[in-house]
């Protein structure tokens, strides 16, 4: 597990109100000595301030980076990808919040709409059959629009700590493919580059 992702530095892009130290991101974070974006609002979310958060973590960054992000996490990234996509080599997208529909908190609106442009990096989309803030509908539309592979988790509501998940290290096989997927790419990226 470790070893797929020693070519990486790990970011971890909580949603809103952040992720406490219960929260399954938390675990992953100290397990795998992961960098945490530090935004400066986390319960009055401005989209650009988090775009410059998630840039500020990149920049601190030696290797290139796989992002972890859930809930309003995920449509942070997938705006910034369509600012600076070269910063990204992956992302995992666990439980993507819809921040289009119908009665979505106001806090939340600004990061409407969701960019419907496929993500240049390789992205898996983790997503749960009951989540309350993201249909299934919702959820494989994003999928769609972003051109990244889906993984369902059934009845996991938001995959967060009040739908029982803390230390979710069923998910580490999800990381790990992805850092696979990731560093298939930045190479084959390096091949065109030097044959071209």
């Amino acid at each position: 597990m470790f070893a797929t992702l020693q070519p990486f530095d790990l970011i971890i892009q909580p949603g809103w109100n952040n992720s406490g130290p219960r929260h399954w991101q938390s675990h992953w974070q100290r397990r795998l000595g992961a960098r945490r974006v530090d935004n400066a609002d986390w319960t009055h979310p401005l989209l650009d301030d988090w775009l410059d958060g998630l840039d500020a973590a990149l920049d601190r960054c030696v290797k290139p980076a796989l992002v972890i992000a859930h809930s309003l996490g995920c449509i942070a990234v997938a705006h910034y990808a369509r600012q600076r996509p070269e910063r990204i080599a992956g992302a995992l997208l666990v439980a993507p919040a819809d921040v289009e529909r119908a009665f979505v908190p106001a806090e939340l609106m600004n990061f409407a709409p969701v960019p419907r442009q496929a993500l240049p990096f390789p992205a898996k989309i983790v997503a749960s059959s009951n989540d309350p803030f993201c249909k299934t509908a919702r959820a494989a539309r994003l999928a769609g629009y972003w051109q990244a592979p889906i993984t369902w988790l059934q009845h996991a509501g938001h995959i967060n700590v009040d739908s029982g998940h803390q230390q979710w290290e069923e998910g580490w096989p999800l990381l790990r493919q992805l850092a696979w997927r990731a560093q298939r790419h930045l190479e084959s990226r390096t091949v065109a580059t030097a044959t071209g």
